[in-house]
This record gives C-alpha cells, structure tokens and sequence, in this order.
C-alpha cells in the first residue's frame, strides 16, 4: 500500500509539472485529491489492513496529500503570475506612437450662420447688440407702432409670461421678433448709429418643415444724417451677394410693415432652379429672405431722435431659413433635432 502511495506521488507531482494552463489544474486536482480520486481510493481501502498498518499507511496518505495540495497551489500561483506577465507586455503602450484620433466638435450650422453674418455687416462697420428674450409689450409693439388694436399683432402668435405691472398696465411676453431690440437702441443711442442684433425669437405656434416656436432672426437698425432707401439697398445687396455668391441676382418690391414706411421685401434667385421655376419656390424663381424699408418717423421719435434731421433704415432676416437656402435642407426641425449624422454634415 505504501508503495502504492509513492507511485501515486511520483506521477502526480510528474503531471503537475506538465501543466501549463490554469484551467487544467483543475482537471487534475479532481483526478488526485477528489471525491473519487486516486488518493480517496486508497484511503478506503484501509479498513482492510491491520491497526499497525493502517497508522503507517494512513500517516504516508496525510503526507501524500499535504504535498499534492501543496504543489497545486504553489503550481495555481505561479501559473497565474506567468499569465498575468504576459498579458502586461501583449497591454503595453508605445508612447511614441501617435494617439488616436478623436472626434473634434464644432459649432452648430445656426451658430455658424450666425458668426458669418455678424462678420458681414461688422465690416460694413455695423456694430453687434443684444436685447432680452422676455420683453416688455411696449417694446415688443407699441413701440413699434404696432398698437393693441393693430391687425399685424395677429401674425405673431405671441407666447405671453403670466406676470402684469398692474401700476401701469404693462404685460410681458418672448419677444416675436428682434425688431424689440430697436425700440432700446432709439432711447439709450445718438446718432449716429449703426447696429445689428442677432437672438432667438419666439412664436406660439405647432412645428412643422417651416415653422418651429422658436427660431432665429437678425435685425439691422442705421440712423444718420442723409440716409436714403439707395443706402439700405447697397446695404443688403452686398450681404446677398457675399453670403449667396456674387452671381446671385437679388430683387426688391413693395411690402408693409408697421415700423417702416416705406417698406420692402427683399428676395433672392432661387438656388433650386436658378430663377425658371420649381416648387421650393413656388414657381416663380425668388425666395423672399427679408423685409426691410425706411424707418417709421414715430419709432425714431419716441426715442428722441429728430425724423426731419435724420434718415434711417431697418432691416430683418429670419436666420434659420439662409442655411435652408444654401444647403437644400426642406425641414428646419432637423436644425434642432440633435442628430449628429446631420450635424455632422456642418
């Protein structure tokens, strides 16, 4: 029996050291040292020996066993060790190696807009305002000549903020264009002047492909001494032709609005069709992109502006539809929607 035992040392320890793999080791205890291993069997038998026999077998088993789960675990560390270096030197970073290239961000095509505009009519020598976007009804309308009874306050569908003065009767509301932002310019400005004021403005109204309740819009304001509608002309014409490119014809006719008089839309050659004719333009090859005219004499003179001494000239465009414009894009939600295989594209 107990040579039994030496063989079964020796062949144990011999496949041990054979193993190179944590996951056979266990193969292999379950083999020598388990229920129904090699060890557990001899050690049944031992009923069959005399006492004698048995303590002498029995004491060479117990040292059997302490040196086979001895040598399993010294063999588990060292083969985890060995694996756990070679998988340190496969993780090992080269740093001389270039880095991997990560995605740089950029601003959003209205932004984008935005900047581009502001850069032309500052070198035209216009100066950048802003105004708030929670204004007061005096300066969204009446300033404006736009009155409480005046029927063009029913094409803005004003989104109003529960708040009123009720010591002069005054409401509040997210201002419907950036016009509001003229009726400031008139009271704390001196001629002479010459401002744009970029921001959001705000509609209460469902979206759809044209519309959204908040969008963009730029207004321009010139006051001085002997300006002419000649001036607010050359003014836009030059933004068109250096936004939409030099060959872009531009067209001008009769429009209404009650803080110029008189008034203007200004459109552009289709860039679809290129003036023939197609259904983004509804067929009659121009784009209406502005209004604009001569400020009204009543909006200079609420401010103290003299309208006799002084000409001047306003002018606003909806933002969101010149990249619409430039790019073919049909719908000015996907501007606001979030999507970056959009996005992207800018």
């Amino acid at each position: 029996m107990t040579a039994q035992l030496d063989e079964l040392e020796s062949k144990a320890l011999q496949e041990l050291a054979g193993i190179d793999q944590v996951k056979e080791l266990d193969t292999w205890r379950v083999r020598y040292l388990g229920k129904k291993g090699a060890l557990t069997a001899i050690l049944r038998s031992l009923s069959s020996l005399s006492l004698e026999e048995r303590k002498t077998v029995g004491s060479r088993a117990n040292e059997v066993k302490k040196l086979l789960e001895d040598s399993l675990k010294q063999k588990d560390q060292s083969l985890r060790e060995t694996q756990f270096t070679a998988d340190r030197q496969k993780e090992t970073v080269d740093v001389t190696l270039p880095g991997r290239p990560l995605p740089v961000g950029h601003l959003h095509p209205i932004t984008q807009t935005i900047n581009e505009m502001c850069d032309i009519f500052m070198s035209m020598g216009f100066q950048v305002m802003g105004g708030p976007d929670v204004e007061w009804d005096s300066y969204n309308f009446e300033a404006l000549n736009i009155p409480a009874e005046h029927p063009s306050r029913d094409t803005m569908s004003t989104s109003w903020v529960d708040y009123r003065n009720e010591s002069d009767n005054m409401t509040m509301l997210l201002r419907t264009h950036t016009t509001s932002v003229t009726a400031r310019v008139v009271e704390t400005m001196t001629p002479p002047i010459r401002v744009i004021y970029p921001g959001k403005v705000y509609r209460y109204e469902a979206s759809d492909a044209t519309h959204v309740p908040m969008f963009h819009q730029i207004d321009g304001f010139a006051v001085d001494k002997g300006i002419t509608m000649a001036d607010l002309k050359g003014t836009l014409y030059e933004f068109a032709r250096r936004f939409f490119g030099e060959e872009r014809k531009v067209r001008f006719r009769c429009d209404y609005f009650p803080f110029v008089e008189p008034g203007v839309e200004m459109a552009i050659e289709c860039l679809n069709c290129r003036g023939s004719g197609c259904r983004l333009c509804g067929y009659s090859g121009w784009i209406e992109i502005l209004g604009a005219g001569m400020t009204h004499p009543k909006v200079l003179e609420r401010g103290g502006i003299d309208s006799k001494a002084y000409g001047s000239f306003a002018f606003g465009i909806g933002i969101d539809r010149l990249p619409m414009l430039r790019y073919g894009i049909d719908d000015v939600r996907l501007f606001y929607g979030n999507d970056l295989r959009f996005l992207r594209q800018f």
